[in-house]
């Protein structure tokens, strides 16, 4: 069915919703304003396209970082090991790009590819009927996989066909990978004014897929925990990032010890705070004693805790030159 201009403008704004974008004009029947809708829309296209995206060559970098991290079932923290679909899903979050969790739904993500005559390295390989089995294809009959426990995150030989290849890096809109030169991983790039900075690559990643500076991120992560993945502090806050259990949850973050989730949950809730008080005081406010207390007082919450947190933040954004 065709749409309408109205239509057609509110897919516009969804769109940019989605990839956090400038909204759309607002809907209108008017020519002119259709016309300014669609030009603003591809403009932003535009200045998108001479962006430099992920391929699979650089997916395949991502998941060799992880060759010899053991096999353990379930886990998705390369420091405890790593199973099949978590060594995928981990390889692409390195690149900024999401992926479902389980072999099955990796195996649905993306494009269907022919057979391996078209394969390309980056694609994903599905194994057995249900899918119970994922790696990632470098070219050559050879991919890199997480195979079974007891055994380690290794480079095979193809040693069947795929019940499913898929290919995912074209199915990601440009606008969803902006500057994404920024999130290739660490060899590849420069870490973006973060240079020595622990956990430098996830700040940046986050930062590009929620739209917070990778020098608030680690600011934050300074301040919270001295870049310290472990730590508890005495109300319970846990991890690089700080986050309170029920917070964590709220985030969907499944452990707050692992760094990864602890900085793309702690960039969601910062993303959150920013859009809601437009101000990073008021943001980091709102992320040491809640988004409540900061709306109750109109401003910096008089708790002693919290009037020293935003400074010492503010400081350490200074010293990284945010």
């Amino acid at each position: 069915m065709t749409l309408g201009v109205s239509g057609v403008l509110s897919r516009i704004s969804e769109l940019q919703d989605q990839l956090g974008l400038n909204p759309a004009p607002a809907a209108a029947t008017s020519g002119t304003k259709f016309a300014s809708a669609l030009a603003d829309a591809t403009r932003t296209g535009s200045a998108l396209s001479g962006t430099v995206g992920p391929n699979g060559d650089d997916v395949v970098a991502a998941a060799k970082k992880y060759l010899g991290t053991p096999y353990v079932f379930g886990s998705t923290d390369p420091a405890k090991g790593l199973d099949c679909s978590a060594l995928v899903q981990r390889a692409y979050q390195d690149l900024g790009v999401e992926l479902p969790r389980t072999s099955g739904q990796q195996a649905r993500a993306g494009r269907p590819v022919a057979s391996m005559a078209e394969a390309k390295p980056g694609d994903i390989l599905a194994f057995n009927s249900p899918v119970d089995h994922v790696a990632i294809y470098l070219g050559d009959n050879r991919m890199i996989a997480a195979p079974k426990p007891g055994d380690q995150v290794k480079i095979q030989n193809v040693y069947e066909k795929p019940v499913a290849i898929r290919r995912v890096l074209d199915t990601v809109p440009a606008a969803a990978v902006q500057d994404m030169s920024a999130l290739r991983p660490a060899g590849l790039r420069s870490s973006g004014g973060l240079s020595g900075v622990p956990y430098a690559e996830l700040f940046e990643a986050a930062g590009a897929r929620h739209g917070v500076s990778p020098k608030l991120l680690a600011a934050v992560a300074k301040v919270e925990s001295g870049y310290n993945p472990q730590a508890v502090s005495k109300a319970g806050a846990q991890g690089l990032m700080q986050l309170m259990p029920g917070t964590a949850r709220g985030l969907g973050v499944d452990d707050a010890f692992d760094p990864a989730q602890a900085v793309n949950g702690a960039a969601k809730l910062l993303s959150k705070h920013l859009r809601e008080f437009k101000s990073v005081p008021l943001a980091l406010a709102a992320y040491n004693a809640g988004g409540g207390a900061v709306h109750k007082y109109d401003g910096i919450p008089p708790f002693s805790e919290t009037q020293a947190y935003v400074p010492k933040v503010q400081k350490a954004l200074a010293a990284l030159g945010g």
